[in-house]
């Protein structure tokens, strides 16, 4: 059992807590998006229960979210009113899946958590998925003292991870609502575009 699984079992999510702390801020990013081109795929990579795979919809992406905890992606379907669409899977392995392509990728606190080589295997599988021109919407902890306990990730590293995309911005986030230890991260928006 992941320590995900051990958290949703226990009821015990405190990344939940951002989704309306930060909501100013990710409506920004998604917004800015939406302006450069017609909502097409999007792809949410470690949805957890679906907050943000429903806030994709319902600005009118055909959304998509994808976990590895199955408790998690059922609480999604359960609760989803915005016509998105859950699955469970690895977001390591997304060969494995049959979800087809994408024209953006959210990945909000995911991709930080993972070691090097699955990395590498998620920016693989985003790479394969995406459409030309895709864009990935990455929100990750910087590395700090507390990496071992709540992850955390580099620039040089998400550069590492999408060899194939171009970083076209890495912006502060906000930390308004993120408990101790989480606001001492830097947490940083990365903004990628596929080449």
């Amino acid at each position: 059992m992941t320590n995900y699984a051990r958290m949703y079992r226990l009821g015990h999510r405190p990344w939940e807590r951002y989704v309306d702390s930060a909501s100013v801020s990710i409506a920004a990013m998604l917004d800015r998006e939406s302006t450069e081109r017609p909502p097409g795929r999007a792809l949410d990579l470690g949805c957890g229960r679906g907050l943000y795979t429903q806030e994709l919809a319902r600005r009118g992406w055909e959304a998509v979210g994808v976990d590895n905890v199955p408790a998690a992606v059922e609480a999604a379907d359960e609760r989803d009113t915005q016509g998105a669409t859950h699955a469970v899977a690895d977001v390591t392995d997304l060969g494995a899946t049959d979800l087809g392509t994408f024209d953006l990728f959210l990945d909000i606190g995911c991709f930080q958590g993972l070691d090097a080589e699955q990395r590498a295997a998620e920016g693989d599988g985003v790479t394969a998925l995406a459409r030309p021109g895709a864009t990935v919407l990455m929100l990750a902890f910087g590395p700090t003292r507390f990496r071992r306990l709540i992850g955390g990730v580099s620039r040089d590293e998400v550069a590492t991870a999408f060899p194939d995309w171009e970083l076209l911005s890495a912006e502060p986030a906000e930390t308004a609502g993120l408990g101790w230890p989480m606001n001492r991260t830097a947490p940083v928006w990365y903004r990628l575009r596929r080449d």
